[in-house]
């Protein structure tokens, strides 16, 4: 099993960068595979919480090479929930990557396990008839100290639901669980890694960010 590390993370940062140099990153120090990803940038300012800047990826398997370069920039410039992340603040961020692992079909929605599972949740909307769904990768409700219930009730709401979360609604729902690797790394330690790998200083448009 393919498992998220440290050259998928410095590819995304690669890519970024590249992005902004306007010119192609550097090719990847990792093997094709295909797999569900996800990229999730943070930010991180007077060394508080991290705070979410984009988040997006996909549930179906895809060439991760292909995958990271596309969703390295789809999260960082595209996710419609925040504005595009500016070259100035490279040295704010981390950047999570994510690949996605033992998608299972739950008996209902309270079968599976905070800290454990990631979910995605299908539903009907009652008040439009219409199919609803949303994920929340594993390590978002341990980190917001959901319960299971509370998680589902967030993602109800994050699938675009807004009339009452009733018991009825809740049991409708088909839910698939999921686990995933991870690896995180902050800019500082891109930095560290291209010097010591590359010899050189990473640069955006001829300038240290």
């Amino acid at each position: 099993m393919v498992s998220a590390n440290r050259e998928m993370a410095v590819y995304c940062f690669d890519t970024l960068v590249s992005h902004y140099n306007k010119e192609q990153p550097p090719p990847p120090a990792f093997d094709e595979g295909e797999h569900p990803l996800f990229v999730t940038w943070k930010k991180v300012v007077n060394g508080g919480e991290p705070r979410l800047r984009g988040c997006i990826g996909t549930l179906e398997a895809r060439c991760i090479v292909n995958g990271f370069k596309d969703y390295a920039l789809t999260s960082a410039l595209r996710d419609r929930r925040f504005p595009p992340i500016q070259a100035k603040e490279l040295p704010t961020l981390q950047c999570t990557v994510s690949i996605l692992t033992n998608y299972e079909t739950a008996a209902n929605y309270l079968d599976w396990e905070v800290g454990k599972h990631g979910i995605i949740i299908e539903f009907t909307d009652p008040n439009y008839n219409t199919r609803r769904n949303a994920t929340y990768l594993p390590e978002v409700a341990a980190h917001e100290g959901w319960t299971v219930i509370e998680a589902i009730d967030s993602l109800i709401r994050k699938a675009g639901y807004n009339g009452p979360i009733t018991e009825s609604l809740r049991k409708q729902i088909h839910l698939t669980r999921y686990q995933s690797t991870l690896f995180t790394m902050q800019y500082s330690e891109y930095v560290d890694h291209v010097k010591e790998t590359r010899g050189l200083d990473p640069t955006t448009n001829g300038v240290k960010p």
